[in-house]
This record gives C-alpha cells, structure tokens and sequence, in this order.
C-alpha cells in the first residue's frame, strides 16, 4: 500500500498533519482534493499553514513536485489562499 510520503512534496511533517487532519493515505488525499485537505489541516492541525504547503498538496495530489505545477493552476491556488 503507498504511503502518503511516497508522494512527492510529502515529508514526514507534513505526513503527520495530514493524518492528524484524518488523512490516512495517497487515494484520500486525493479523492478529498488539495484545497480541502488544506483546510482540514489549517483549522485542525497548523493556523499558520502557508501557500507553498498547499502547494505541495496540489503537487503531491497530481503526483508532481509543486514546481513542476502548471502556471495556471498555481494562480487559482494563489487566489483561493488569498480569498481565506
């Protein structure tokens, strides 16, 4: 079974507040989506989460490193954080 810091973008700090957001596993992550896994973990686990952890979740969810996250993508990413 993968685990969710075979992930890219995905240590093992991160890894601890995803499941501490009730995120247990890759296909979670994904199913529930980057911006509402970040949410759970903003408000459950860590106040201060920033824009390159979601970041990280969006890569992670699309199986890429959050650099290699299409221009588009990041702006919408961009935008719903500022929008918190």
């Amino acid at each position: 079974m993968e685990k969710l810091t075979d992930l890219p973008n995905i240590g093992p700090k991160l890894a601890g507040h995803l499941t501490q957001a009730g995120i247990e596993n890759p296909d979670q992550l994904r199913q529930t989506g980057a911006e509402e896994v970040f949410l759970r973990v903003r408000t459950q686990v860590d106040a201060t989460a920033c824009l390159h952890e979601l970041e990280a979740l969006a890569g992670a969810v699309e199986g890429v490193r959050k650099s290699l996250l299409p221009p588009e993508r990041k702006a919408e990413l961009k935008a719903w954080f500022r929008a918190l």
